[in-house]
């Protein structure tokens, strides 16, 4: 039986959230008795043809052809969705009129841009019309070098109305790691911005944009935003102009495609090896996005979306579907601390945000920071706040409770690129427990599996999905035999999804993750989750941040330091160190106390925020630099320099 704490939120009135009618529906039509959410997440990872059978009309989705077997063949990988079905995900994105606020622009200056439902159409319209008029058609691709701005959103809807593939990478790659994901798309239009600001400096990228051109010898046209004060300078400039193209605005059109047809690609990290092109369904993405925000994030007309994120990150796309169940969705391209670290509270607050999305650093630095927003701010509009990136630690639940609002429900979720959604989340008719995620999402056949591949309950396994999803990739880009996508999900247990987490079950159906399984700390034989350490050292007040990593050095020797960056005006001491054995012994183990805490400038991230744990283990491993990660899918390149020096070239740690 696992022990944990009480729950710090229950539901409340599920009867009127969105999920709780959808459990209506389906008892209604199918007589499956719902008694609560564990029934129907049951019901719907028993009977998934079901299911998304009745997402399909729940919402009302526009698809044609829809057959009588929606899922002929389930066998991973290969499965087969709604096939012989047409589908538009811009269809659906753009479907409601009026004068309702569509988009919420925000830029880091303060400026805002208001978007209403028709005037976001008649904007896709006529970059629709402009892509046209330069040959797009459906398959090709269309590619973004921009921010997670209006434009962004604009260009990514117009594309795929026509049935053609988006895909974007942020400006804070520069030309060579933007062009390491866009260029092997062999795109036929670039829509590149000519910068960006952050932190209050102007990044000016227009070597960059003339750089990517020339890495992509087909190019039918680019379509130049301007964002820096560069107009003299680009006067006699042959590029379409973005403020040129959108003053026609027209009606879109849309062209419905097949069911299992690309949308747009998405790639990972980089950080074992190029960037994998990873391409979701029109079909796919439209159902499960439904699903995610409009049942488990009970999100619809009236409701205002906002998470923090860039075009690099999945969480970008995630947004832009808030469209999909009617919901303002709000873009801040900018840093999330300046001009004061509580900017994101402040967007939420002036734009009446139902739902704010960020990570859990965010939430940790709010904290040291002696933020109080439920204070300072008028939240009254707040219902969810989510988190994802990494896992969410105990006491900031704690804290968002005390100073954000105990009515919040604080919805910790664990899902990735590679289906573009969740795998566990939350609902609101799920109790929030501190430091776990409620429950594997609906349609998700979530386990945790042991060595021997057997599913096990409040212990810790591997994270697998066991029946197939409809957001699971179509294909990867460039792999037309689809080994490399099998090597990725498949080649541990054949037939089963393998993500590379390490979770435990818990005998209520909440889910706790533990951090990466190829990242494992493995004591004298026991498995442990480096997610327990941060949990304890980055409360601390002392601690900025912190790394751990597990160093196999040879068959008998195991290294195992811990990595903090201090917060300003502390150092780290003998007193500290003691401070930190005491309290992972008293907090976590024995276990997870370090052979040694060391003190380093600055821990390396994806440019996502992810630790990066296992370049970091390769390289006091003694593997070169460049064998280890790409600079440019680090956020701070500088911050790897810090660990070559604990390169283990002998068979004993320094």
């Amino acid at each position: 039986m696992s022990c944990s704490p009480p729950p710090i939120w229950q539901p409340d009135a599920v009867s009127a959230s969105h999920i709780g009618e959808f459990a209506e529906r389906v008892e209604s039509s199918t007589g499956q008795h719902v008694r609560d959410y564990r029934d129907l997440w049951h019901w719907s990872v028993d009977q998934p043809a079901a299911f998304w059978s009745s997402v399909v009309d729940h919402f009302d989705v526009l698809v044609d052809d829809v057959p009588d077997d929606i899922l002929p063949d389930p066998t991973m990988p290969g499965a087969q969705w709604f096939p012989g079905a047409h589908i538009n995900y811009a269809e659906h994105a753009l479907r409601r009129r009026g004068s309702a606020a569509a988009v919420i622009a925000v830029d880091e200056a303060g400026t805002t841009t208001h978007v209403s439902r028709d005037e976001l159409r008649g904007m896709v319209g006529a970059v629709q019309q402009w892509l046209r008029d330069h040959g797009v058609t459906r398959g090709d691709r269309v590619v973004g070098y921009l921010p997670n701005s209006l434009p962004a959103l604009v260009c990514m809807l117009a594309t795929t109305a026509s049935g053609a593939i988006w895909s974007a990478c942020g400006q804070d790659y520069g030309a060579a790691g933007a062009g390491a994901r866009l260029a092997q798309l062999d795109p036929v239009v670039l829509i590149a911005d000519d910068g960006y600001h952050w932190n209050g400096v102007a990044h000016d990228r227009r070597d960059d944009v003339a750089q990517l051109m020339s890495q992509m010898p087909h190019l039918r046209g680019v379509l130049h935003v301007q964002t820096l004060d560069t107009a003299a300078a680009n006067r006699n400039s042959t590029l379409s102009r973005w403020d040129d193209v959108i003053s026609h605005p027209r009606e879109p059109v849309f062209t419905r495609v097949e069911f299992n047809e690309p949308l747009w690609v998405l790639f990972s990290s980089g950080t074992t090896g190029a960037p994998k092109g990873i391409m979701h369904s029109h079909g796919g993405v439209t159902l499960d996005h439904l699903k995610l925000l409009g049942l488990h994030n009970d999100l619809g007309e009236g409701d205002c979306f906002f998470w923090y994120t860039t075009t690099n990150w999945m969480m970008w796309n995630l947004v832009a579907s808030g469209l999909l169940v009617g919901s303002t969705v709000v873009l801040y391209d900018g840093a999330p601390t300046h001009p004061d670290p509580a900017r994101l509270w402040n967007i939420v607050a002036e734009h009446r945000v139902t739902m704010m999305g960020l990570s859990p650093g965010y939430l940790a630095a709010s904290e040291k920071a002696g933020i109080r927003p439920r204070v300072d701010l008028d939240l009254s509009s707040l219902r969810a706040i989510g988190s994802t990136g990494a896992p969410l630690p105990a006491h900031a639940y704690h804290w968002v409770r005390d100073n954000v609002g105990a009515s919040i429900q604080l919805a910790s979720t664990s899902g990735g690129t590679d289906v573009v959604s969740g795998f566990a989340g939350s609902a609101p008719t799920t109790p929030i427990w501190p430091g776990e995620i409620s429950a594997p999402l609906l349609g998700v056949n979530l386990q945790a599996w042991d060595d021997l591949g057997k599913s096990v309950i409040d212990e810790v396994g591997e994270l697998v999905i066991v029946s197939p999803m409809p957001s699971m990739p179509v294909a990867f880009w460039n792999d037309p035999d689809g080994h490399r996508y099998r090597d990725a999900y498949f080649d541990t247990y054949p037939g089963v999804w393998r993500h590379g987490d390490w979770i435990t079950l818990t005998d209520r159906g909440s889910v706790i993750i533990s951090g990466r399984s190829d990242a494992t700390l493995n004591r004298q034989g026991v498995r442990l989750g480096s997610a327990d350490i941060y949990e304890v050292v980055d409360a601390l007040a002392q601690i900025r941040e912190s790394l751990v990593v597990g160093v196999e050095l040879d068959a008998d020797k195991y290294w195992m330091p811990l990595f903090v960056v201090m917060a300003d005006g502390h150092v780290l001491d003998d007193n500290l160190r003691r401070r930190i054995v005491e309290e992972l012994r008293t907090h976590a183990s024995p276990r997870h106390v370090p052979d040694d805490i060391i003190d380093v400038p600055a821990i390396p991230h994806t440019r996502t925020g992810k630790k990066l744990e296992i370049p970091v283990k390769r390289l006091i491993q003694g593997r070169p630099s460049s064998q280890v990660i790409g600079v440019d899918t680090v956020d701070d390149p500088e911050a790897l320099d810090h660990f070559r020096r604990f390169a283990v070239t002998s068979k004993s740690p320094r």
